[in-house]
């Protein structure tokens, strides 16, 4: 980078604002952001991010594990039996290797399982949602002012009889 080039990004940083942006996007970028909220999930997101998760917890103990822990066990073995120091270390790396695998491993598992849980629960509460707004809306429908017209009786509950008809 030449002195000239490094003057003028020095220039064009100063020039640009340093206040500190928390939870912002910058002005010249806002006009690209959502209008509305800026978290929206599908099912399909859900669905595939769970699934990675799934393949990936899947592919780790074969390929992670037997590409690397046979062979450094075989060498820290035949290492330690030689007494070499790095035998011993080849063992404890070997070891947190494992350690470190099996909880990548399981936060994989958690992933996809919490993917598969959000999904549901997102269902069903949808569902729960639209029982609940229709049985407001029905319920609704018998306090609506169309029924009857202002000081008229509601034709619903059917016309009053007189005394002498209910003798008769």
């Amino acid at each position: 980078m030449a002195w000239d080039e490094w003057d003028q990004l020095k220039a064009s940083a100063s020039e640009r604002s340093t206040r500190m942006q928390l939870n912002g996007v910058p002005e010249d970028e806002r006009l690209a952001a959502p209008k509305e909220g800026d978290l929206t999930v599908a099912q399909a997101d859900l669905a595939a991010v769970g699934d990675h998760a799934y393949k990936l917890y899947n592919r780790l103990w074969p390929e992670a594990r037997q590409a690397v822990i046979p062979g450094t066990d075989k060498a820290a073995a035949s290492l330690t039996s030689q007494d070499f120091a790095l035998g011993g270390a080849l063992t404890h790396l070997s070891g947190r290797w494992e350690k470190q695998l099996k909880s990548l491993m399981d936060a994989c598992a958690h992933i996809s399982n919490h993917m598969d849980f959000s999904k549901k629960t997102h269902k069903d509460d949808d569902e729960w949602i639209q029982r609940s707004v229709s049985s407001i809306y029905e319920l609704d429908q018998g306090f609506d002012d169309s029924y009857a017209p202002a000081g008229a009786k509601n034709s619903i509950y059917g016309e009053k009889k007189d005394e002498k008809e209910k003798d008769n």
